[in-house]
């Protein structure tokens, strides 16, 4: 049964972390190169993001949870268990938080494009805030999956 935890926990970081940066810096970047209208590549791009951050919810819970099963009170001492709640807490953020804002603004600008309605401003803001927070998720993803290969020896 350990074996099998063990490779779910190491299944799930390679799955958790390559879909964030496929997602992020591959697909939505084609997305809007290659689809000629951006609202459609938008509303796509919205839906892969928003897919990445409800896997990347139940994949930091089941991370905690291995963790803290696996070592106890000393999970708490250790740097996988940080990343991993840090980026169980942004996905949540961006689940939660950002991405329903950005939709409501989506709506709130009727049937025009946000980026070409008075809420291009605040749908920007947003928007830049999202994808900070997006590189900072990836970047300690690429931590985690170097330090998970080392953290469970």
């Amino acid at each position: 049964m350990r074996r099998l935890t063990e490779s779910l926990y190491v299944l799930l970081i390679t799955l958790w972390v390559g879909g964030l940066w496929a997602v992020g810096y591959l697909v939505a970047p084609t997305l809007f190169q290659q689809l000629p209208d951006r609202q459609l590549a938008g509303v796509i791009a919205g839906k892969l993001f928003s897919w990445m951050a409800l896997f990347g919810l139940a994949t930091g819970v089941y991370l905690i949870v291995f963790l803290l099963v696996r070592w106890g009170g000393a999970a708490l001492k250790r740097a996988v268990f940080w990343i991993a709640g840090i980026m169980l807490l942004m996905a949540g953020i961006q689940l939660l938080g950002i991405q329903p804002l950005m939709a409501q603004l989506k709506l709130d600008a009727l049937l025009k494009d946000v980026m070409e309605s008075v809420l291009r401003d605040r749908f920007a803001t947003w928007h830049g805030i999202s994808s900070i927070l997006y590189l900072m998720q990836s970047l300690l993803g690429l931590w985690l999956a170097v330090g998970s290969g080392r953290g469970l020896r």
